[in-house]
């Protein structure tokens, strides 16, 4: 009973963060950004830009591929790690992809002030504000609940949010997003994170019905 509640929970929230992000593309498709929010967006942009581009290469598949190769070999030597491992592969390539769907969906051009790098893909929402959420951001929960040393359990996490943080103001820094852009990827993220949290319990509940039957 209490797996079945786990279940719904994390359907339940799952769909609500998929409303969240859908609701800020439909808002955004009508009206702009808030003029404070935008003011403070505009003063970001060109901070740094090789730096922020650094931060962006870590969303990137030039730096994401590779990293999902070392995580599928440390899933082998690792077996204690091997399921976080692939639910947070699972997790970006979910991020991602229903990223891309919004995307296509909402259609938003891209802002004009972009510095260093022109990107042409649609803008809302950010696939680096997902891909942030649904797989570094995990990882900081998957370190934090783990049973490392209490250093590591807090160290790493940190920097994985920070690291989080970064990725963010880079997509500001470079001018390739809106800030609702990067709050809608959040949820995107949050989205692909609790879907596959309801499936992984869902298996786990049809297991034990099984077993028992």
């Amino acid at each position: 009973m209490q797996r079945i509640a786990k279940v719904s929970l994390f359907f339940a929230s799952s769909i609500l963060a998929y409303n969240i992000a859908f609701a800020i593309g439909s808002f955004v498709g009508r009206s702009a950004d808030p003029a404070p929010v935008m003011a403070f967006a505009r003063a970001i942009v060109g901070v740094r830009p090789h730096l922020a581009w650094d931060f962006t290469l870590i969303g990137r598949p030039e730096v994401l591929a590779p990293l999902g190769i070392a995580l599928i070999v440390a899933a082998f030597v690792f077996r204690a790690w091997s399921g976080r491992i692939a639910f947070s592969l699972l997790s970006l390539l979910a991020s991602w992809r229903l990223d891309a769907f919004l995307q296509h969906l909402f259609k938003r051009p891209r802002r004009t002030d972009w510095v260093l790098h022109h990107e042409t893909s649609f803008s809302y929402p950010s696939s680096h504000a997902a891909i942030a959420c649904g797989f570094y951001l995990l990882w900081a929960y998957f370190v934090a609940r783990s049973n490392l040393p209490a250093a590591v359990r807090v160290a790493l996490p940190g920097s994985l949010v920070l690291l989080w943080i970064a990725i963010l103001w880079s997509r500001l820094a470079l001018g390739a997003h809106y800030p609702s852009d990067l709050l809608g990827g959040t949820f995107v993220g949050l989205a692909a994170i609790f879907a596959l949290a309801a499936v992984v319990e869902t298996i786990k509940v049809v297991g034990a019905t099984s077993r028992r039957a």
